[in-house]
């Protein structure tokens, strides 16, 4: 039997691109099967365990392999980044087991791994498995992880340090100060194990990127030109996505009024004009509590879920006339497929370059005003708001992620660029 082996981080934005990467290789190849190494998190990630119950009721062709857990101090280690490096990294011997055994009674075609396991790709070369990375961001942030390397052999300053432009082909002039936050310290553990990334994503099978072909059509031109990665190999790139949990359950609110829908990640608050009324989501993947009184002082007028955040719902209600969002890679395209525009206010990760291409490049979202401390006030959220909601500006942005809804869902489809790239992926993955 032909399987694939696909190895998430711990966190569950990585664990459902994963997942739905999976179903959707099954859906146009069901004589394969698809395993998924899981490792049990060092830290509250989100609703994980509930996850991965439903899928294996589910999605029977796609068997979970769990890992040992991994002990750890988490209050020595200086980032969520760092911990996760860490925890794969201790978990090579068991994955290297897995591999083994796996292979008694099938062949691995591909070993699909998540961009924090750098750190297994030796184990699946000794192996003799051929890796692919799957970038669960777009193809803007890959962009300039491929031109990391060039950076750090060129500069000598920390990217918070440089108060410059950065000029990274295929995307948007993005200031120093906005490249993903784990690399803005040159010293530090993180920027060494995002670099170390970096310098093996060309040493891959391939690269599969969570995207389609039209919303970012000058990012994948600059890689696969090879001007990301000047005079360096770069492997095939196949942007295979939308990728993203597809359900969409039924509201029966009787709601029609326009509203916009604000989330933060892990924090999401949704909120109506009408008559004041707040709904607020809080689910943090990170177990941690709401701020002192929240609770008391929303109970009469909101509403707290304490588990992952229905998002694809809400975004799909016919209500939904925007949405704040922290420009995370998934709440992206979520927003993308449902038409709905978006006003930027990143928080972390590569939110920040995220925020510029969806500004400046795709035009499909307009920028918060943000302070240092990533803190807004209020009335720049309304002002923002009320801007993508009423304004000229606002219509043009909303035709604009209508037109890229209508193109995402047709990458999907039978004869769509998605399609065409996972069989190249599949044939490139089949001994010569």
């Amino acid at each position: 039997m032909e399987t694939l082996v696909l190895y998430p981080s711990p966190g569950m934005g990585h664990l459902i691109s994963m997942v739905e990467l999976g179903k959707f290789i099954l859906h146009h190849y069901p004589s394969l099967s698809i395993t998924i190494l899981t490792v049990p998190p060092s830290f509250n990630t989100g609703s994980t365990a509930t996850y991965i119950r439903h899928i294996s009721a589910t999605v029977p062709s796609i068997t979970f392999h769990h890992l040992p857990p991994i002990s750890l101090y988490l209050e020595s280690f200086p980032s969520m980044e760092s911990i996760i490096f860490e925890v794969l990294n201790r978990s090579n011997p068991h994955v290297r087991r897995a591999l083994e055994t796996i292979s008694l009674s099938a062949t691995i075609s591909a070993f699909i791994i998540d961009m924090f396991c750098t750190c297994v790709s030796p184990i699946a070369a000794q192996l003799n498995i051929p890796t692919y990375y799957f970038f669960t961001s777009g193809a803007c942030s890959l962009a300039f992880f491929l031109y990391f390397p060039t950076i750090h052999n060129t500069t000598t300053k920390s990217f918070r340090d440089m108060n410059a432009l950065l000029h990274v082909p295929g995307i948007p002039p993005t200031p120093s100060s906005d490249i993903t936050k784990p690399v803005l310290d040159r010293d530090t553990t993180d920027y060494e194990n995002f670099l170390n990334f970096a310098k093996d994503l060309p040493n891959s099978a391939g690269i599969i990127v969570n995207t389609f072909e039209s919303l970012e059509t000058r990012p994948l031109k600059a890689i696969r030109e090879g001007k990301c990665n000047p005079g360096g190999h770069t492997p095939p790139v196949f942007s295979i996505g939308p990728l993203l949990a597809t359900e969409v359950e039924g509201n029966s609110s009787g709601v029609r009024k326009k509203w916009a829908e604000v989330s933060m990640g892990c924090a999401v608050a949704t909120i109506r004009r009408q008559e004041q009324a707040v709904f607020t989501t809080y689910g943090t993947g990170l177990g941690l509590p709401p701020p002192a009184g929240f609770l008391d002082r929303t109970k009469d007028r909101g509403l707290v879920l304490k588990s992952w955040a229905p998002q694809v719902a809400v975004l799909n209600h016919e209500s939904v006339g925007g949405f704040v969002t922290h420009c995370g890679w998934n709440s992206v395209l979520e927003a993308v497929c449902a038409a709905v525009p978006m006003v930027a206010w990143p928080l972390y990760a590569e939110q920040k370059m995220n925020r510029v291409v969806l500004v400046e490049d795709m035009k499909v979202a307009l920028g918060m005003e943000v302070a240092e401390d990533d803190f807004v006030v209020a009335e720049e959220v309304e002002r923002r708001v009320r801007e993508l909601m009423e304004s000229e500006k606002g219509r043009e942005i909303r035709k604009v992620v209508e037109e890229m809804s209508v193109e995402g869902k047709g990458a999907m489809r039978e004869g769509g660029s998605s399609i065409a790239a996972l069989a190249k992926l599949l044939e490139s993955s089949k001994p010569a």
